[in-house]
């Protein structure tokens, strides 16, 4: 009988060890995307964080001016702000499901685009006073002028960008990964009966 013959068994014992080692690996390889999303994660927090503090100061500093200058981009900006909080939630709790890193990249996108018209209205707008400048670059402007002030902003912002780029660059290098781990023959049938699917990029 088959079940008796030691032949099976030894093949049996092949095919154990290897599903094992390959489960082994896949589960490595989710747990790099994971990782490499909270990275990812913590850099937006702070950049979330800058945006609130730039809000604030604008809010605050400028007063009555907000009615004629930006009033419009700064509300904009802070829903932008909102969503991205918002998708970004939904993404940490669920950072291999691709619906919730594409919502989360459209985010990115639409905020992105709305920093620059805000940047752009402020610039146009009147003079700013020196409070609006970040606490630790305070002493290095030169009061009244708009244009500097919010360039201050502007390279805190750009400093925050070229962070979250790396760790964007490190989180889709493991995604790619693992995609071509679970698309791979016979590891796609393990990724099949576990239900492993395909990670998004940002």
């Amino acid at each position: 009988m088959l079940w008796s013959s030691p032949l099976f068994w030894i093949a049996f014992a092949v095919f154990l060890f290897w599903a094992l080692g390959a489960y082994n690996r896949l589960m490595r390889l989710r747990s790099a995307v994971v990782q490499s999303f909270g990275s990812f994660d913590a850099h937006m927090v702070r950049l979330v964080a800058l945006l609130g503090e730039f809000g604030a100061a604008q809010t605050v500093q400028r007063g009555s001016l907000l009615a004629d200058a930006g009033a419009q981009e700064l509300a904009a900006l802070q829903g932008a702000v909102t969503q991205l909080s918002a998708s970004l939630a939904v993404a940490r709790a669920r950072p291999l499901q691709g619906d919730a890193v594409a919502a989360l990249t459209a985010a990115r996108e639409v905020l992105r685009a709305t920093w620059a018209t805000a940047l752009q209205k402020l610039l146009a707008g009147p003079a700013q006073p020196t409070a609006l400048v970040p606490t630790a670059d305070a002493g290095t402007v030169t009061p009244g002028s708009a244009p500097v002030v919010l360039s201050v902003w502007q390279v805190r912002w750009e400093e925050h960008a070229v962070q979250n780029e790396q760790a964007i660059r490190v989180f889709n290098e493991a995604v790619v990964q693992y995609n071509s781990a679970i698309a791979q023959f016979p590891a796609n049938l393990l990724a099949w009966v576990f239900g492993f699917k395909a990670a998004r990029a940002l």
